[in-house]
C-alpha cells in the first residue's frame, strides 16, 4: 500500500479540502497554506479516533472564534459519509472525527488481509544506521544492550517502509584505551606466570614502559576478569604462548603490549558478536577505526578541512571551526604533538559514509554524549552534507531494578554488569523479553528495567501479554478452524468492542509509517498493548464466541481474528520478539 492510503493521510486529506472550501467562502483573502493542520489520535476514545485543534491554533488568522470555525468545518465535512461516521466539535474549538466501520473493513481487506500491512514511501532512502558501536576493551554492558534491541527494530521499521537500510558497528579499535586494554592483559598474562603488581595510586607521568618493568599496573587501566580468560586463552596456544614468553625475556614490554592490544580486541570482539546474536541483532558491518588510519583517512579530512577554511591554528593545535555551526567553542582535531583527536577520526568516518552514497546518516549514541552533537553535526554540514540528512539519537541510562530498589552492576557484588549477565538472568525467554522491555519507552529517557517483572510469565508481563494473545488466536483457529470470509464480515453486527478492535487493527499501516518516520520504536510497543486490549475485551464477550456462532457470525469473526494474529505477528516481528502459536499460562 502506498503511505497516502492510510486512514490517517485520508483524514487529513479530506480535512484540508474542507478548509479550503471554507477559506473560500469566509476568508477568500487567506492562503489555506499558511495555515497549521494536523490531526491526531483522541485522547478519549469517548470523542472519536482522530481530533483537530485547528480551529484553535489558527483563531487569530481566521479572525472568528474557535468553536464557530469547528462548527463550520463540521458541517462541510459531515458529507464525508463513506469515511466518517460521525463529526463533531467540542469546547474549545476541537473537530472530532469517527471513522466509519464500513472505511475500517474496506483497510484492513485492502492492507492486512491482503498482506500489505506496511505502507511504502514514495521517496525510500538509503540509510546508515550505526549503533551499540561499543568499545572493544571488554563485554557489552546493559545501555549497549538497550541500544541493540532498539537499533535493530528501528532497521526493521525502516525496512518494512521501503527504505534501504545497512546497519553498521563502529569499532574503536585504535588509540590510547585500545593500548591501555593490551597493557592490562600483559600485566594478567604475567600475573598468570607467577608474578606480583601493585597499582599506581595516581597517575604521574611515568611512561607505561617504566610502570611495566617496576610491575605496576597503570592507574588508568582496566582490571576487569574477563582480561584474566583472555591471559589464560593466550597461554593455552601454545603458539602465542612461546611469542610471548620470548618477547618478555627481552622485557619487549611495548612491543608485547602492542600485540596483546590486538589479540583482546579480536577476543572481546568476538564476544560482544556472540551476545548480540544471542540476542537476535545483527550487523551489515563492522567497520574498524583502525582501518581509517590505514587508509590515510584521517589525515585526509584533514586536509580537506582545511581547503574549505575550517581548521584554524592556535598555540601549536589544530581546531575544527564549530563554532560555526552553533558550537560552543572550536574543536580540538590534532595535538600540539601531532596526534589526532578522537573528533578527526569520528569526522573522518562520518565522510567515509557520506562517500557511501548514503541520503541519511542515523547513529544512536550513549548517555553524556549530548555535547558532542553539535561538533560531529558541524563537521559533517562542513563535508557538504545535509544538516536535516544527519540525526544522532542518545541512548540514556538503563537503571536495573529489583523489589522496587535500584540492582548495583557489580561483577563483585554478584549482580549485572554486562549484557551476558542480563540475558542469563532472563533465562530460555531472555532474547524476546529482553528486546521488548529496551524499546518500550524513547532511548532519549532513562530506562527502569523491571527484573521481577521480566521474569513473571503471566500476562502481566507485557511481553507474555502480546504472545498469549497470539497464542490465544491460533487456539481458536484450532478448535473451529481459521475459514473467514470477507463478505460475511460486511453484514456483521457490529457491537462496541468490535468496532473498537476493528479501527485498531486498520491502525496497524499508519502506526508502523508514524515509528519510522519518527524513529520512535517505541510507538509501536504501545500501540500492540492497546490492540491487545481491545482484543481482550473482544474476546471476553459472549456474543464474539466462534464455537457458540451461526455459520456466518463465526466466518465474519474469524475475519477480525485473522487480521488480529496477523497484525500481532507482523508486530512483534519488527521488534525481533517471537510470537508462539501454544503458551501454558503459570
Amino acid at each position: 500500500m502506498k503511505e497516502t492510503e492510510t486512514i490517517k493521510y485520508t483524514v487529513l486529506t479530506a480535512l484540508r479540502a474542507a478548509i479550503e472550501d471554507y477559506c473560500k467562502k469566509e476568508k477568500p483573502d487567506l492562503d489555506p497554506s499558511s495555515l497549521k493542520i494536523r490531526i491526531e489520535y483522541s485522547r478519549e476514545e469517548s470523542f472519536g479516533d482522530y481530533s483537530t485543534s485547528f480551529a484553535l491554533e489558527n483563531s487569530k488568522l481566521l479572525g472568528k472564534k474557535p468553536m464557530e470555525s469547528a462548527q463550520s468545518l463540521v458541517g462541510l465535512l459531515q458529507s464525508k459519509t463513506d469515511l466518517f461516521e460521525k463529526v463533531d466539535c467540542t469546547p474549545p474549538g476541537f473537530v472530532n472525527f469517527r471513522i466509519s466501520p464500513k472505511y475500517l473493513i474496506q483497510v484492513l481487506e485492502k492492507t492486512v488481509l491482503k498482506g500489505e500491512s506496511f505502507p511504502q514511501v514514495a521517496d525510500p532512502l538509503k540509510i546508515n544506521l550505526e549503533f551499540v558501536s561499543a568499545n572493544p576493551t571488554g563485554p557489552l554492558n546493559i545501555v549497549s544492550a538497550r541500544a541493540a534491541a532498539t537499533g535493530d527494530a528501528l532497521a526493521n521499521l525502516l525496512k518494512a517502509v521501503g527504505h534501504k537500510v545497512e546497519k553498521e558497528f563502529y569499532v574503536n579499535d585504535y588509540g590510547n584505551q585500545v593500548f591501555l586494554l593490551g597493557v592490562s592483559t600483559l600485566v594478567r598474562i604475567r600475573e598468570k606466570l607467577g608474578e606480583s603488581f601493585s597499582v599506581q595510586e595516581n597517575e604521574d607521568g611515568t611512561s607505561i614502559d617504566l610502570l611495566l618493568e617496576k610491575n605496576t599496573i597503570p592507574s588508568e587501566g582496566y582490571r576487569g576478569e574477563y582480561l584474566k580468560e583472555i591471559a589464560n586463552t593466550l597461554l593455552d596456544d601454545s603458539k602465542t604462548s612461546l611469542e610471548i614468553q620470548d618477547l618478555l625475556k627481552e622485557k619487549k614490554y611495548k612491543e608485547l603490549a602492542e600485540k596483546c592490544s590486538k589479540w583482546a580486541v579480536e577476543s572481546n570482539l568476538k564476544w560482544q558478536r556472540k551476545d548480540l546474536d544471542l540476542f537476535g541483532v545483527g550487523f551489515d558491518r563492522f567497520y574498524s577505526e583502525t582501518t581509517l588510519h590505514d587508509a590515510g583517512k584521517v589525515v585526509g579530512v584533514l586536509e580537506d578541512l582545511k581547503k574549505s577554511k575550517k581548521i584554524l591554528e592556535e598555540d601549536g593545535k589544530l581546531l575544527f571551526k564549530s563554532e560555526e555551526y552553533g558550537d560552543d567553542k572550536n574543536r580540538v582535531v590534532m595535538r600540539e604533538d601531532g596526534r589526532p583527536t578522537y573528533l578527526l577520526s569520528d569526522i573522518a568516518y562520518h565522510q567515509d559514509k557520506i562517500h557511501r552514497g548514503y541520503d541519511k546518516i542515523v547513529d544512536i549514541w550513549g548517555p553524556d554524549h549530548h555535547g558532542y552533537i553539535a561538533r560531529l553535526s558541524g563537521a559533517v554540514q562542513a563535508l557538504g552534507f545535509p544538516k536535516e540528512s544527519f540525526q544522532v539519537i542518545i541512548a540514556q541510562q538503563v537503571n536495573l531494578l529489583m523489589a522496587g530498589q535500584k540492582v548495583k552492576m557489580s561483577k563483585r557484588a554478584g549482580e549485572f554488569q554486562t549484557m551476558e549477565d542480563l540475558l542469563g538472568f532472563l533465562g530460555k525467554s531472555g532474547k524476546d523479553v529482553g528486546r521488548y522491555f529496551f524499546v518500550m519507552r524513547s532511548l532519549d529517557s532513562p530506562l527502569d528495567f523491571d527484573l521481577d517483572l521480566a521474569k513473571d510469565e503471566s500476562e502481566k508481563n507485557p511481553v507474555f501479554y502480546l504472545q498469549y494473545a497470539h497464542a490465544r488466536v491460533c487456539s481458536i483457529f484450532r478448535e473451529v478452524g481459521d475459514q473467514s470470509s470477507a463478505s460475511a464480515l460486511e453484514k456483521l453486527e457490529l457491537t462496541e468492542e468490535r468496532k473498537r478492535l476493528l479501527f485498531w487493527l486498520a491502525r496497524f499501516p499508519e502506526e508502523v509509517l508514524d515509528a519510522a518516520n519518527s524513529l520512535e520504536a517505541h510507538r509501536l510497543t504501545n500501540y500492540l498493548q492497546n490492540l491487545a486490549r481491545s482484543f481482550t475485551q473482544f474476546y471476553i464477550a459472549k456474543n464474539n464466541r466462534l464455537k457458540d456462532s451461526d455459520t456466518e457470525t463465526r466466518l465474519a469473526l474469524a475475519r477480525i481474528c485473522q487480521s488480529v494474529k496477523e497484525v500481532l505477528f507482523l508486530g512483534l516481528q519488527l521488534l525481533g520478539v517471537t510470537a508462539p502459536e501454544r503458551m501454558e499460562k503459570t
